[in-house]
């Protein structure tokens, strides 16, 4: 009985993920000559990605810009869901998380250019700065690194405020109480107490947040423009412009390679009886 329970996910996990990444991995080890794919073992495409800059480069932009963003969106999402959590009352807190997740509603595409027309030379952004007389030419956002992390943190930061105020709003009031008692104010009861507790949230939307952002190419193409390339953005450079299926394989190899390392660095918190 059990097994016919978990069959059809595990045929359909099988049938759309384990067998296609294998054949993906086994692309990964052809070559390419001309236009013709020919198969072996040949690892010459991975050390093309670690000793070609260009390729190398794209993975380091993707981690820093990754990095980026799941940092400054754990920063303005924790205060946000602490807010909701325990400033706004209970009755309202549902509409505040409704609020929060307006964002989810919007297309990503349609999000991604509404802020290319915010933070373009004739944006809000820059039309307001140009009016209070605090800049005397247009700043050059769009189509840059700052571009493409405003866009990824606009939309991550609902994700983490979710998991964390899960977290938080199951926290009961007694643990800060206990700690004021025994004498602790209210930053030490916070990095002594709620933290620890809480961190498992934290980390869940904050891995979440790594794995959408390093594997996304909508947002660093619409908003970063082709001036930095990530990793997603060369893989699609190689399929679309060269064709090139064996070193596109080899660098999406890379790509869940590290995905999985992300993983296993946060598998301690990953627990989903914890959020």
């Amino acid at each position: 009985m059990g097994w016919g329970l978990v069959a059809p996910a595990l045929l359909w996990t099988l049938a759309f993920f384990v067998l296609p990444f294998a054949a993906m991995i086994a692309l990964s080890f052809a070559h390419m000559e001309g236009r013709d794919v020919v198969r072996g073992f040949d690892p010459g495409n991975y050390v093309r990605i670690f000793t070609d800059w260009t390729m190398l480069k794209a993975l380091l932009n993707s981690l820093e810009i990754t990095a980026i963003v799941t940092v400054i969106s754990v920063l303005l999402a924790y205060p946000l869901a602490a807010i909701i959590a325990f400033r706004v009352p209970a009755r309202w807190q549902r509409l505040a998380l409704l609020l929060a997740v307006l964002p989810f509603w919007t297309s990503y595409v349609v999000r991604s250019y509404s802020w290319l027309l915010v933070l373009g030379q004739n944006g809000v952004v820059n039309k307001a700065l140009l009016g209070l007389g605090l800049i005397a030419e247009p700043l050059e956002i769009a189509s840059t690194r700052v571009a493409t992390v405003i866009g990824f943190v606009h939309f991550f930061v609902m994700l983490l405020t979710l998991t964390i105020y899960a977290n938080l709003i199951q926290l009961s009031p007694n643990y800060a109480r206990a700690a004021a008692d025994l004498g602790a104010g209210r930053w030490a009861t916070f990095r002594h107490v709620i933290l620890p507790l809480t961190l498992p949230g934290v980390m869940t939307g904050a891995f979440l947040t790594f794995v959408l952002c390093i594997g996304d190419y909508i947002t660093p193409q619409i908003l970063g423009g082709n001036n930095e390339l990530t990793l997603p953005q060369l893989i699609m450079l190689q399929l679309g412009r060269s064709g090139n299926f064996p070193l596109a394989s080899a660098l999406s190899v890379v790509l869940m390679a590290v995905v999985t390392v992300a993983y296993f660095a946060c598998s301690r918190w990953l627990r989903l009886d914890r959020v």
